[in-house]
């Protein structure tokens, strides 16, 4: 009898939601957090009881910061401690830099990167989330729930929960694209990073620094408390078997290899045992909705981390679902169905772009080809490419660049523009404290 009135109060629960998150990653919240600031009721389903603390998308970009400041999560971020950084800086092994994306100079209120810790990401998103919205965890999707082909919801450990619209925000393997019939083609690179939280106060400047190395990539940048985030690329099989004298002796490697690196030392051979081994790839599902189903974040794509794109491309999605939603004004199904239209179109056109930025920055540090090296000097001695480029990177808009840009970034052709500012830097407001970037042929702002 008891069973039976537990499924009448899971069925009656049920009916309470207009849309339906599978997942609460930052993607999944995010969604949850935009959909419920236009009002509708939203169901949030987690198959993990708590979150993981995963060394991932610990750096917010500009443009996801003007989004998360409208929400009351910026605020929050700061008060607990997130740390504001100045650049994005690809530096040769030596730490002398090769390429500065200098955010001071973005047309952006707050231009700058914030950096903090994945779980106090996700509780500043929790806490900002309007009353309108609960979160589940311990609660699998398992299946959808379907009305011809259009999904109407979803059936999950608490019964069946009918929902004008289902968000698909659960990782790489979502199990939610894959019930709907949809892909994301993945292709893996061929290395890891090794990721090592250290403890270091005051051993890196407050920025994000990609170093180039005959080993590949490694990148650091500060944590809150005195903490560095370092990432070392490996290959597959490199730390596999290592005993904790065996990963110091590859530590001291690590660290003859990247001279740069030299304030880490002490801290990377303390902490060399305590690591997360991350596999790396990218990916872009054929489309972003199907009829009733959107998909955010990691379900529907992934890039290379050396970017710092991954989660905010996932708020990027949020916030564009939310907005042809609030233009349809209606959640009945063919509204929904035409605003997911846009929705997908809209932003696999911007995810492509983002994506080939991605794997082209990462392949610049990570394979040392000549293509790459070249890439890399001449993005970072050409002032009008470089900051086209940090517009992107920074989520602020996508500046594309022509197949004439490519060839000036190799250096195949001079660029008479090479030292033209584009419009929007000439007309930003530079906050103070910025420093002024160098304008001589071939120089490197520091």
């Amino acid at each position: 009898m008891s069973t039976v009135i537990s499924k009448v109060i899971s069925k009656v629960i049920s009916n309470r939601y207009d849309v339906v998150v599978g997942g609460a990653g930052v993607a999944g919240l995010a969604a949850a957090c935009a959909l419920g600031r236009l009002g509708h009721r939203v169901l949030v389903l987690e198959k993990s009881p708590a979150p993981r603390p995963v060394a991932k998308g610990e750096v917010l970009q500009p443009g996801s910061l003007a989004v998360l400041r409208e929400w009351g999560v910026t605020d929050r971020l700061e008060r607990a401690g997130a740390l504001r950084l100045s650049r994005l800086v690809a530096r040769a092994a030596d730490g002398r830099p090769r390429m500065v994306l200098d955010y001071g100079r973005l047309p952006a209120e707050q231009p700058w990167l914030l950096a903090h810790d994945y779980p106090a990401i996700l509780t500043a998103l929790t806490d900002a989330l309007p009353a309108g919205v609960e979160v589940r965890r311990g609660v699998l999707v398992r299946e959808l729930l379907w009305a011809g082909d259009r999904v109407t919801g979803v059936r999950c450990d608490d019964g069946e929960v009918p929902a004008s619209l289902v968000v698909a925000a659960d990782g790489v393997s979502s199990r939610i694209r894959r019930a709907a019939g949809m892909t994301a083609p993945r292709s893996d690179y061929p290395h890891r990073l090794a990721a090592f939280e250290l403890d270091a106060p005051g051993a890196v400047e407050p920025d994000f620094s990609a170093y180039v190395t005959d080993g590949g990539l490694r990148l650091r940048y500060p944590l809150p408390g005195g903490r560095v985030r370092l990432y070392v690329q490996v290959g597959p099989d490199e730390l596999r078997g290592l005993d904790l004298a065996g990963l110091r002796r590859w530590a001291d490697r690590v660290l003859e290899g990247c001279p740069g690196l030299a304030p880490l030392a002490d801290a990377l051979r303390a902490g060399v045992g305590r690591r997360q081994l991350l596999p790396v790839s990218r990916s872009l599902a054929g489309s972003l909705a199907a009829p009733g189903l959107a998909l955010a974040g990691e379900s529907g794509h992934s890039v290379h981390p050396m970017a710092a794109q991954g989660m905010n491309s996932s708020i990027a999605d949020a916030h564009a679902l939310a907005a042809v939603l609030r233009q349809g004004g209606s959640l009945a199904a063919p509204v929904v169905d035409h605003a997911l239209t846009r929705y997908a179109e809209d932003r696999h056109r911007n995810l492509r772009h983002i994506g080939r930025t991605s794997h082209n920055a990462a392949r610049m540090i990570t394979s040392r080809s000549w293509v790459g090296q070249r890439a890399l000097t001449g993005t970072g001695g050409n002032d009008r490419i470089r900051h086209e480029v940090m517009h992107t990177m920074s989520g602020l808009g996508v500046r594309r660049l022509t197949p004439l840009d490519r060839l000036h970034q190799i250096g195949v052709l001079p660029d008479p523009r090479a030292r033209r500012l584009p419009a929007w830097v000439t007309s930003a407001p530079v906050p103070e404290n910025t420093v002024p970037e160098t304008a001589g042929p071939g120089a490197v702002p520091r």
